[in-house]
């Protein structure tokens, strides 16, 4: 800064105040320590700063996984946010494992972020309260903390299954399947839940065998469809937990008579199910929307620490597009 403030022939507390976008400098003034700045490479010492300020204006987002495509809307929605409040954020991946989770929180909190966003792969987030006591805010984001009360932002899971599940019956469909994500995962219960309402209502039957939980691995859906599909009385429509599972189990029907269709609804959009045929009709989340919710409370906390723990719900939309509008073949 000395070197700066020498060669732009100012002071160093003027130097300060244009690192830090502070008022009270001219525009000429400014220009002349830009322009020092750019030819002798400064750059701004955030270490001594955060020691100056107590902030590290860091905040991390723990993902289940980086490369599922429900996630990009959200992690850009929580970057907007962190930009909007000149912070940076560190992304990483728990890869569904409960251990890995922990051990990244954990890494993160030891740098000393600001706050964390967290989509709980974990049955226990106790091991973040002395964290969260130390002053690191944390917000957690589709589904809700285990084991300790924190600000929570969800989607509506059990109302959009309901939903899809009332879409199929009004449309004629009485053996109605679920094939979902493992049962531990909040978001995969709900909408188990969801499915189960929406049949009771109906006064439907629930078969155990129309009902398949468990790895979203393609094998085991694709095992799970193929087993609901066959039979004296197979189903005639299926509602999907998430998008991994829709995309295994439009490949079966691809391959199946198309003179038997069997009507479709997944949960969760994805990529180009709007241009298959027939389109797939799906139960759409705010993906965009939850991560904005939840960085906005993240930095809500940080400015007023003591706020009470909120849950906030965002609903869901049916999107009407084909597959969920076809009729039982029999």
């Amino acid at each position: 800064m000395k070197d700066v403030a020498s060669r732009a022939g100012v002071g160093l507390k003027t130097v300060s105040r244009v690192v830090n976008g502070e008022p009270g400098v001219t525009s000429e003034t400014r220009r002349r320590v830009q322009d020092a700045i750019d030819a002798l490479g400064f750059r701004r010492n955030d270490s001594a700063r955060v020691l100056r300020k107590g902030r590290t204006a860091t905040v991390g987002l723990i993902l289940e996984d980086l490369a599922d495509p429900f996630y990009g809307p959200l992690s850009r929605a929580v970057e907007e946010v962190a930009r909007a409040h000149d912070t940076l954020l560190i992304n990483g991946s728990s890869a569904h494992d409960p251990y890995r989770e922990q051990e990244l929180a954990l890494a993160l909190c030891a740098r000393r972020v600001d706050g964390l966003l967290v989509v709980p792969a974990g049955p226990d987030h106790r091991y973040l309260e002395p964290e969260m006591h130390a002053g690191i805010a944390t917000v957690f984001v589709d589904r809700p903390a285990r084991g300790i009360e924190a600000d929570t932002v969800v989607s509506d899971n059990h109302g959009g299954a309901r939903s899809g599940v009332a879409h199929l019956i009004a449309h004629g469909h009485r053996r109605i399947g679920y094939i979902g994500d493992l049962p531990r995962i909040h978001t995969a219960a709900e909408r188990l839940r969801g499915y189960r309402t929406a049949m009771e209502e109906a006064g439907l039957p629930v078969r155990p065998d129309w009902v398949s939980l468990g790895s979203t691995a393609p094998e085991r859906v694709r095992r799970a469809a193929e087993e609901m599909l066959s039979g004296p009385a197979p189903v005639t429509a299926l509602l999907t937990g998430n998008n991994r599972v829709t995309v295994t189990v439009v490949r079966v029907l691809a391959e199946r008579d198309p003179h038997r269709p069997v009507a479709l609804v997944g949960f969760d959009d994805f990529e180009l199910a709007d241009l298959l045929r027939p389109a797939v009709t799906v139960v759409a989340q705010d993906a965009a929307g939850l991560g904005r919710v939840a960085a906005r409370r993240l930095f809500d906390r940080l400015g007023q620490a003591g706020l009470p723990p909120s849950l906030v719900e965002l609903p869901t939309r049916l999107m009407v597009r084909g597959s969920g509008e076809l009729p039982p073949a029999d």
